[in-house]
């Protein structure tokens, strides 16, 4: 009989991934295979087409739209500065003569005879991908981009907001059921990556923000607390693309909830660590867990080394997380898998699984109601 497999959070003190880096449009790579990048690095770049603007141009001069080629002092192609003259009628004697100047600096596009509009684009916007990740160029995506390869630490988080930013890990705390205040945050961490413990308070979000730390990474926060940064609330789409100006990452869920003894203390091991930290996160097809990353030169030949692509099925000795009441966000080992269908209180007949707590209190709860935590 195939078993079931529990998608989890994963909390790796050693393996290997892999990031694949794109460019919104074709473009020019600028690394070779089996180069090694840092995470600043550009490893590719393009060019994206610039806003248009439209201009009526025979309606403000006041003539017929298969007019305009005569009254243009531009042609298509030619370059424009804003306020620049492109345009003017023929006036009266010579005289009285009306103008249109430009609204933007770039190149006028195409001018129409049929609508009396001249269309003018913005100069182009550079676009560069950085690696995000100190690793090796394993393969080239022609025109398109890189992948990038890489071992280290890697550690996913429940929520989060904030786009990719890279940064030194410190800890503001040495309690993982710390509430994470502005009173813990001073200027020695700008530039940095601050880990605190349980909750973030909104004034600690300030506060961070303030003295320019790159990100946060906690147990929990409070949605109130969250939406009051922000300024709106979240809605059910992919986040990542917020500018609050620093990224955030939930390792636990929402409200005070002690970040994971195995979480925390894989992250205080690594303090002082250049790391990688993307806030994006999915729930709806196409999962994308927050993460942060932390690339190691060499791994110590006693660690075991995973491939984060491989899934397995739940086991006798497992970490897993709760994930529903009365028992949520609480951390056990899975301690019993009957294999009998067993009824629940909503008399539905379910595999179910025996939890011990770190508190040693053992519960029986649906498989369905734990994602395991990965080693």
């Amino acid at each position: 009989m195939a078993h079931a497999y529990t998608p989890g959070l994963k909390v790796l003190a050693h393996t290997v991934l892999t990031k694949q880096r794109r460019l919104p449009l074709p473009g020019k790579i600028l690394v070779s295979k089996g180069d090694n990048v840092t995470a600043e690095q550009v490893v590719a770049s393009t060019n994206l087409p610039g806003n248009v603007q439209t201009l009526n141009v025979a309606g403000l001069l006041g003539i017929l739209a298969d007019e305009i080629e005569e009254s243009m002092l531009k042609k298509a192609g030619d370059k424009i500065e804003k306020d620049a003259v492109i345009a003017q009628s023929k006036g009266l004697f010579g005289l009285f003569k009306s103008h249109v100047k430009s609204p933007i600096t770039g190149e006028v596009e195409n001018i129409s005879k049929i609508t009396g509009q001249v269309i003018l684009r913005e100069p182009p916007i550079p676009v560069e991908v950085i690696a995000y990740i100190d690793g090796e160029v394993t393969e080239i995506l022609k025109d398109e981009g890189v992948i990038i390869k890489t071992s280290g630490s890697f550690i996913q988080g429940i929520f989060g907001i904030g786009g990719e930013t890279i940064g030194e890990l410190a800890m503001a705390t040495d309690d993982p059921d710390h509430v994470l205040t502005e009173k813990d945050i001073d200027n020695s961490f700008e530039g940095k990556i601050i880990i605190g413990g349980s909750m973030v308070t909104f004034d600690a979000l300030q506060k961070a923000k303030e003295v320019a730390a790159k990100g946060v990474v906690v147990g929990g926060v409070e949605d109130q607390d969250l939406k009051k940064f922000m300024g709106y609330d979240i809605g059910v789409a992919i986040t990542g693309s917020e500018n609050v100006g620093i990224t955030l990452i939930c390792t636990e869920g929402f409200g005070k909830l002690r970040m994971a003894d195995r979480t925390f203390n894989l992250l205080k091991s690594l303090s002082g660590k250049r790391s990688s930290i993307n806030g994006a996160t999915q729930i709806r097809a196409g999962v994308m867990r927050p993460e942060v990353i932390v690339p190691l030169e060499k791994a110590a030949s006693t660690k075991k080394t995973s491939d984060i692509s491989m899934g397995t099925g739940l086991e006798i000795g497992m970490s897993v997380r709760i994930i529903r009441e009365p028992h949520f966000g609480a951390i056990g080992k899975v301690v019993s898998l009957p294999v009998e269908l067993t009824d629940i209180e909503t008399e539905a007949h379910v595999r179910v699984l025996e939890v011990e707590l770190e508190n040693k209190e053992k519960v029986t709860l649906p498989r369905a109601n734990v994602e395991i935590i990965e080693e």
